[in-house]
């Protein structure tokens, strides 16, 4: 069985009394969150929950106004975020040149940290049926420092089915954005598995600027989707901060804020919708096949081109797409894996031959030496096609081995 998870937004109803109620709470649960913070860089990272809440749950029920429950929460949110902080440090190693001009890596433990983690939004994580529940009359209570609050609120139109379809409800986050309050409240569900030996579709997905992404799938058909115009928008939206950077006012700052949001709130539509019609077009039983971009990093001597080109490669939301993708892919019980990237856009998956120079970027044109050529993100597309017919062969990590020769294999 697999779980699928998703998030819904409810906005809370509330009035200025409730207002208050809601932000001490948040205020309160921020505190904490820094306390433990703090006592965490303090005393050698101490991540397992059992120590830690063995060491300060008491103190922080003595000296704070949280609840059993929310100084639970609290713990899991702290620790939860220095694993991330962790694995983010792992993926970043310390590159240094030693006496004999070889690049040497040192891994980044949570000892690089200069500072405590900083909690600064006011949140509070809400366990249901602890810190609270939906009411038979169609409101919702929160518990607060002065006591449980009942609130209507507002939901999205898939908020019902869902419900109603038997998703089970987990702890929400209650935040604050634009002067509304909202609860993120996740929803998940128990779907069959999709197993290799039920897939009847492979499809494999190149991502990149020039086309979002290009397909390629073992009926021998493939799908573009052009970044121009999404680039030529992002773009605009990177003038528009150029020219409120240079005036420096607090006016300015806010609007910096508002137009980062528009734009993330953009482009995560933009993901969604592609992600959606991609799988209604495959349905179920599909493999998809992604590269793993995992510790894939845009150096200034790798990068090449205008400042404008280096930052469309670092900035664009190739990992936003993959997790979209991911959940809608479990929702409709099928299977996505991620494969190794290397040597996918310089493979000819006609002959096997490995060769960079084969790629002609400024054409977008990959011509191979045996007559071969395709557009050189449909190569990506169709070389990834070919790592999942091997992963459903049997082969559980398939990859690329570099060769000018014709490999046997292929």
């Amino acid at each position: 069985m697999n779980v699928v998870t998703k998030t819904i937004k409810l906005k809370l109803l509330t009035d200025t009394s409730h207002d208050l109620s809601l932000k001490l709470v948040c205020d309160e649960y921020k505190k904490v969150c820094n306390f433990i913070s703090s006592w965490i860089f303090d005393n050698n990272f101490v991540l397992n929950f059992m120590r830690l809440q063995e060491r300060i749950y008491h103190y922080i029920r003595e000296n704070f106004q949280l609840n059993s429950q929310m100084v639970i929460s609290a713990l899991k949110t702290v620790t939860a975020r220095y694993k991330t902080a962790k694995e983010q440090l792992n993926q970043n190693p310390y590159r240094y040149q030693d006496e004999c001009g070889k690049w040497q890596h040192i891994l980044k433990t949570l000892e690089w940290l200069r500072k405590p983690v900083k909690f600064r939004t006011p949140q509070c994580d809400l366990v249901r049926n602890r810190n609270y529940r939906l009411l038979s009359n169609g409101k919702i209570s929160i518990t607060t420092l002065e006591g449980t609050i009942s609130l209507d609120f507002l939901a999205p139109p898939e908020w019902q089915t869902l419900f109603n379809e038997g998703w089970n409800l987990g702890t929400a986050k209650l935040i604050r954005q634009n002067r509304s309050w909202y609860l993120c409240v996740p929803i998940s569900k128990a779907t069959e598995l999709c197993e290799k030996e039920s897939v009847n579709k492979i499809v494999g997905i190149d991502r990149g600027l020039n086309f979002i992404i290009a397909t390629a799938d073992n009926l021998n058909k493939s799908f573009f989707y052009s970044g121009r115009a999404i680039q030529h928008k992002r773009h605009k939206f990177a003038k528009t901060r150029q020219k409120l950077q240079l005036k420096n006012t607090r006016n300015a700052r806010r609007r910096l804020l508002a137009i980062g949001k528009r734009e993330n709130r953009w482009m995560s539509n933009v993901n969604h919708c592609l992600t959606k019609a991609l799988v209604d077009h495959y349905g179920a039983n599909t493999l998809f096949v992604l590269e793993d971009l995992t510790g894939i990093t845009f150096d200034e001597k790798i990068l090449r081109g205008t400042n404008q080109q280096r930052n469309d490669k670092r900035s664009w939301a190739f990992y936003q797409l993959e997790q979209f993708l991911k959940y809608k892919v479990e929702e409709v019980g099928s299977l996505i894996i991620n494969v190794s990237a290397r040597y996918t856009s310089q493979r000819c998956p006609k002959c096997g031959i490995v060769d960079k120079t084969q790629r002609h970027h400024k054409d977008h044109e990959y011509r191979c030496s045996c007559g071969y050529r395709t557009n050189d993100d449909r190569v990506g597309a169709l070389n990834l096609l070919e790592l999942g017919r091997r992963y459903i062969a049997g082969d559980s990590k398939p990859k690329f081995v570099k060769t000018k020769t014709i490999s046997i294999a292929d």
